[in-house]
């Protein structure tokens, strides 16, 4: 029997200067899909992201809500990871309100992997990748329960994956309840993708030094359940914590062209780790 890896958040998190997301105008949406147009990818390509306020019917996000439900209380071969301080002994209901992460679903429950293979997603990733020949190489569900969803810090998230920094990768982030700038939606700094890899450092996360953080050029990225944001593997973007009583559940996969070279963490860590680089933070 397929056995789930359970873990409990290890990152340091904690406290963060308010400034780091303060009040940004919302960017701007498309209604849904469909308006996606022949200048999407110049568009993308100057703003490094792209949001769609209904990309998914409100049906299909509701299927979804269950599967991954279903996910949680499965004995599937999934990464599941619980906010820091979940107690080992707290009964399953207290544990489902305290998922932090899951992880490799996509194979397990056909509600989400539906999503992941939606023909019109498919076809506007293909465009602003410029591959007729896509991969899905991460599936992930990010998760701010109430009160207790911690920050995700700025941060580039090439920064965690094996491809070069040339290489083009497109996150899809599908907002699975209402995102809001006080629960946890996404922060966008519009153009940030041209800047190239930047180095990261361990302090809550692994992130992008809060100084460094171009606060001035922000955006939110309010959603409704449904909507979607296409954005860059370089772009520069964080989650406040979600200090409301309502949840934030989110959906990310990640995709690369077919062709895409692979490289090992000595090499990627050599583009965005500070180890040995006259950097400080």
């Amino acid at each position: 029997m397929d056995m789930a890896t359970i873990s409990i958040d290890a990152e340091t998190g904690g406290d963060y200067p308010d400034w780091l997301y303060g009040a940004a105008e919302p960017v701007r949406t498309l209604p849904g899909l469909a308006h996606v147009g022949d200048d999407a990818p110049a568009a993308y390509s100057a703003g490094g992201f792209l949001a769609v306020e209904r990309a998914f019917e409100s049906a299909r996000i509701e299927d979804a809500l269950d599967g991954l439900l279903a996910l949680m209380t499965s004995t599937a071969d999934l990464d599941l990871q619980f906010e820091a301080g979940t107690p080992d002994d707290a009964g399953p209901a207290v544990r489902l309100d305290r998922v932090r992460r899951l992880m490799r679903f996509v194979d397990h429950e056909p509600r989400i992997g539906a999503l992941a293979h939606d023909d019109a997603m498919l076809d506007v990733v293909r465009r602003l990748l410029g591959a007729e020949d896509v991969v899905l190489f991460q599936d992930m569900a990010l998760l701010k329960p109430p009160g207790a969803g911690r920050e995700k810090p700025w941060h580039q998230d090439k920064a965690f994956f094996p491809y070069a920094a040339d290489a083009r990768v497109v996150g899809v982030w599908i907002a699975l309840d209402a995102a809001t700038p006080a629960n946890g939606c996404m922060h966008v700094i519009p153009g940030s993708h041209r800047d190239g890899p930047v180095v990261h450092f361990r302090r809550r996360d692994w992130q992008l030094c809060d100084t460094d953080v171009q606060v001035r050029r922000a955006a939110t990225v309010p959603l409704p359940p449904g909507g979607a944001l296409f954005f860059d593997g370089l772009l520069h973007h964080g989650t406040p914590a979600n200090r409301t009583a309502t949840r934030r559940r989110a959906l990310q996969f990640h995709y690369t062209a077919a062709d895409t070279v692979r490289l090992d963490d000595a090499a990627r860590l050599a583009i965005f780790g500070s180890e040995g680089k006259d950097v400080s933070c």
